[in-house]
């Protein structure tokens, strides 16, 4: 593979996470710096780390996961989604959005969300004798990058109101699941 392949690849896979930093975006209102930065690398460090983990377990852990990883996909949006969802109806404007907390559970649920993908790569670039940490850093890097533009795109719909972008965020999340589900058992 060129680099210009793992390049292809890598804005492949970091479609879902620019969606789901782009979801979050719309729901944080404060502290939004600090949370795309937080979104963007626990994308990022997925991305990197799930492509070394497919590159070194193609031969045995691979055909394990391959008949359920579209189902774990689908929960982890799913499970996303609906706490967004559920957040935005606890929020009585008297104090701070549970969703604007952006904990290590959240982000480790959004970095594996968002990768599950590239861990089925990452034995894709095994059979092809791509470099395994070279791919993954450029994996890794590009969703980084891409998770930010996600987040901060969203500041379009600044003035919309937040409960309303908090449930669409939300379906969206659910959507992305449902989507990932749709395209593994088509």
């Amino acid at each position: 593979m060129t680099f210009w392949d793992i390049l292809f690849l890598a804005l492949a896979l970091s479609a879902d996470a620019f969606i789901v930093a782009f979801s979050y975006g719309l729901v944080i209102k404060k502290r939004k710096g600090v949370s795309a930065l937080k979104i963007a690398f626990a994308a990022g460090f997925g991305q990197f780390v799930m492509p070394v983990l497919g590159w070194y377990g193609a031969s045995g852990v691979y055909r394990q996961i391959e008949q359920i990883d579209h189902w774990i996909a689908f929960f982890v949006f799913l499970m996303l989604g609906l706490k967004v969802i559920s957040d935005s109806f606890r929020d009585c404007g008297c104090c701070e959005k549970r969703s604007d907390r952006l904990g290590f559970k959240v982000l480790l649920m959004i970095g594996v969300a968002t990768s599950i993908d590239a861990f089925v790569s990452g034995s894709m670039l095994y059979f092809v004798k791509a470099p395994v940490w070279e791919s993954a850093a450029l994996i890794g890097i590009v969703t980084f990058v891409n998770s930010c533009i996600g987040f901060n795109l969203c500041r379009i719909f600044k003035k919309a109101p937040t409960r309303w972008l908090e449930i669409t965020s939300g379906l969206i999340l659910i959507f992305l699941g449902c989507r990932v589900l749709y395209e593994h058992l088509a």
